[in-house]
């Protein structure tokens, strides 16, 4: 904002004097009676331009439509100085427009889950049977080391959430292929036409079952179900008559930075199809993580990146931001390329 010229009087020039005396600080001119101008302050971002969230540091980015309120689950960020990851509760918004979002808080800790220990990884909620269903990745305690993931009830969207089962639903030893202690996160969950939820995960190895209708037990074997440079994070989503299978994916002989790929089926009994890749790298991010859901017949692609700094704290890998961006199909029900950018959905998408 300009502020009009004006000039000094001999009383203003002597408070000024005085402040500097004091260690105060006045707003330099070039000379004496020049115009002041007032510093301006960083335009506010456009609703709906990337990161969308810019007072915490959010991950792993998994939305859910209720009626006329997208509601997106994320993980909490709060890694310190050099830290990978310090993540300990999980954290809900909403939206009715995709522009203004509610800050619900914390709708869980990673304590909730007393068999866990530590790290409130990437989780997915859905609705069944008139409640709200939170399957997330924790630190087992030593009963069950390695990654395990829980499933958690809520009467609402916005918790509270409890333990539905008291102990694991998926831990280490059920999936024995995989070389590391890790390969059992990331939750990812689906109700077909059915009425049949399936359950999806994996970190290297990919993995899905069948839920049984009390959402708290596997229902037959699990599955391998790898595509192509599968690293993590896959979520599922069905349209028309496509099953998508979407994830981070990780060629190491050609980039070092997570990207976003996948397969098509027409049923979730596979074969998968693979497409190849959707997106490219995160900004300076290692991990991506996608979540897709249709809202008031838009089609949006949830990620994330590191591009935020908040304070004295840039963006890391255990510090990210989350992302939306338009998502379109070709006439194959394919899903067109997507291009992150800053503006993200605060633009329209573009046109066939």
């Amino acid at each position: 904002m300009m502020i009009a010229a004006k000039r000094l009087t001999l009383r203003t020039l002597t408070s000024a004097i005085a402040l500097l005396a004091v260690g105060g600080a006045v707003t330099p001119a070039a000379t004496i009676g020049a115009p002041v101008v007032q510093a301006q302050s960083k335009p506010a971002p456009a609703p709906g331009s990337n990161p969308l969230f810019r007072d915490k540091f959010t991950a792993d980015p998994a939305p859910l439509v209720v009626g006329d309120r997208l509601y997106l689950y994320v993980g909490h960020d709060e890694a310190e100085r050099d830290q990978m990851f310090n993540m300990r509760d999980w954290l809900v918004y909403s939206t009715t427009d995709m522009k203004t979002w509610t800050d619900h808080g914390s709708i869980m800790k990673v304590s909730d889950f007393k068999w866990a220990k530590q790290d409130a990884w990437a989780a997915q909620t859905i609705e069944k049977n008139g409640k709200f269903w939170f399957f997330a990745t924790v630190e087992h305690d030593a009963t069950h080391p390695g990654k395990a993931i829980g499933v958690a009830v809520a009467d609402k969207p916005t918790g509270p959430f409890v333990d539905a089962k008291g102990t694991a639903l998926i831990t280490n030893e059920m999936t024995p292929k995989g070389t590391h202690s890790w390969e059992d996160i990331d939750p990812t969950v689906l109700t077909d036409d059915d009425g049949t939820t399936w359950i999806a995960w994996g970190n290297r190895q990919a993995y899905i079952a069948k839920l049984k209708p009390n959402m708290i037990e596997i229902d037959g074997p699990i599955r391998e179900i790898t595509p192509p440079h599968f690293e993590e994070g896959p979520w599922l989503h069905k349209r028309g008559g496509l099953y998508y299978l979407t994830y981070a994916s990780l060629d190491r002989k050609t980039h070092r930075d997570e990207r976003i790929s996948y397969s098509t089926a027409t049923s979730l009994d596979g074969p998968w199809t693979h497409r190849g890749e959707l997106t490219g790298s995160g900004k300076d991010s290692f991990t991506i993580h996608p979540g897709i859901a249709e809202f008031k017949n838009n089609w949006y692609l949830f990620a994330h990146n590191a591009s935020l700094t908040i304070g004295e704290l840039k963006g890391s890998i255990g510090r990210r931001a989350v992302t939306a961006e338009h998502l379109q199909y070709d006439t194959n029900g394919l899903m067109k390329p997507v291009v992150q950018t800053d503006a993200g959905i605060s633009v329209p998408p573009p046109s066939d």
